[in-house]
């Protein structure tokens, strides 16, 4: 079985997983602390990022471009399974939709947040751990309700953010955001359109999964799994 070095709490690793589960896909996970910068995981990824994923064949697939295109051509191609959109255009407007979560999210608010508050918890004080920066979280806080407001946007003139499909651009939104809201720091009563894009997707069966997922000695809020939060 194929193996995916991942941390529960690293969106970019939640896409991969999301997406796996669209595939009908399996993989062996293996839990990886980036900021460690373990030496056999820098033999897989010298750039020490996740997602990584080692195929069956041993090949090695790092980085969270990469290994979604390379899912799509080998678990979508063959289960008939496309999250990137049938045409040239939807493709493109999926790849613009996820380069917003992906760079523009994680820039504003992923990067502030969860650096602050579980990077700097759980690493050691060489490794950049230490008190969190309450106001770079504050930041973040507030810059997430801009992002809310345009999956808000997206969600009421489409069936899914991308398109009539459900695509890596939904999965990228909702990778980053469930991260936040393992935090409970997601502002959901600030925009109900955004809010039920957010029960469709983590409805489905492919969520279930990191619904499950526990960070020792930092637990979700009660709601974080509940379907009808």
């Amino acid at each position: 079985m194929p193996k995916l070095y991942h941390f529960p709490l690293d969106p970019f690793s939640r896409r991969i997983r999301l997406a796996l589960g669209e595939y009908g896909a399996d993989a062996e996970l293996v839990e990886e602390r980036p900021w460690e910068q373990r030496e056999g995981f820098l033999a897989l990824n010298p750039a020490g990022a996740l997602p990584v994923m080692v195929d069956d064949d041993r090949t090695v697939i790092a980085g969270i471009e990469a290994l979604s295109e390379y899912l799509e051509e080998t678990r979508g191609a063959r289960n008939r399974v496309t999250l990137l959109g049938e045409t040239p255009a939807e493709r493109a407007e999926t790849r613009r939709l996820v380069a917003w979560f992906d760079i523009r999210f994680h820039r504003e608010v992923g990067r502030l947040v969860l650096g602050e508050k579980v990077e700097k918890r759980f690493a050691k004080p060489g490794q950049g751990g230490g008190a969190p920066h309450m106001k770079a979280v504050r930041v973040g806080l507030n810059n997430i309700r801009h992002h809310l407001d345009y999956i808000g946007f997206l969600s009421e003139a489409r069936n899914w953010l991308a398109g009539d499909r459900l695509t890596h651009a939904d999965l990228a939104a909702a990778a980053h955001l469930s991260c936040i809201d393992y935090l409970g720091d997601v502002p959901w009563s600030e925009n109900a359109a955004a809010k039920q894009w957010y029960q469709r997707i983590k409805s489905r069966p492919c969520f279930r999964p990191l619904l499950a997922d526990h960070i020792r000695g930092m637990p979700p809020p009660r709601f974080y799994a509940d379907l009808d939060f």
